[in-house]
């Protein structure tokens, strides 16, 4: 007879196998590997990745809600298109988001997260020295993710990272569009250092205000660089 605790051990065993394909087809989108409007048919996703339907059937389910992907009438999942509406819609959030993410950090972080930011800071400082636009956008992700970790909000991470997912296309076309202004560049750093001073000085209510400035400034130069991209098409 089989033991009771064996459903446990087939859950347990599934858990990160689930997690695995999530995080691998998330990632094929985020990396533009499966291009907007790509169909994700079950199917070809069950063999390629070797895993049951069941596990694909969850793991496009949670994408949809993430708003990744799409159930399109007659064709299935697909990867979504973001409108110019919807990014903007998400970058105001972002902006309040991330405000209220540095005023927690200035009441909840102590000095070693503090010491973590300003390493993180010199991180993105150097790779906007260096131009290459990937390594931007992974060392500013990490300057992020400290500054998200140490506001000490579970739920606040979470949203976050939800957004995250959902804009990252309009950062990368942000950092690497050819059209880019140059003194973005030279305004991030700028911004982010004038941020830390204020997360410093503990000032709560001017880091909140100058992280929400940032991210605005951000989302400023993306509207501007989808806009000349609709203007060319």
């Amino acid at each position: 007879a089989m033991s009771p605790s064996k459903p446990d051990e087939i859950q347990k065993l599934a858990a990160p196998l689930r997690l695995q394909v999530l995080d691998g087809l998330r990632r094929a989108i985020i990396e533009g590997r499966r291009a907007p409007g790509a169909r994700l048919t079950e199917r070809e996703l069950t063999e390629m990745l070797g895993v049951s339907r069941t596990v694909i059937r969850e793991a496009l389910r949670q994408l949809e809600t993430e708003g990744l992907i799409a159930n399109v009438p007659h064709k299935g999942p697909v990867v979504r298109e973001l409108s110019l509406a919807e990014a903007k819609d998400l970058y105001t959030i972002r902006a309040v988001l991330e405000g209220l993410a540095a005023r927690l950090f200035v009441q909840n972080a102590g000095d070693a997260e503090l010491k973590q930011l300003a390493q993180a800071l010199d991180v993105v400082a150097g790779a906007y020295e260096r131009g290459d636009a990937q390594e931007v956008l992974e060392t500013k992700n990490r300057f992020y993710a400290v500054l998200f970790e140490g506001a000490g909000s579970e739920t606040l991470s979470s949203m976050l990272g939800t957004l995250h997912a959902r804009i990252w296309r309009w950062r990368a076309l942000g950092l690497s569009h050819p059209r880019r202004s140059n003194s973005r560049s030279r305004e991030s750093v700028k911004g982010l250092r004038a941020m830390l001073a204020a997360i410093r000085g503990r000032d709560a209510e001017a880091a909140e205000r100058l992280t929400r400035d940032e991210a605005q400034a951000a989302a400023a130069e993306v509207m501007r660089l989808i806009e000349l991209k609709a203007a060319a098409q």
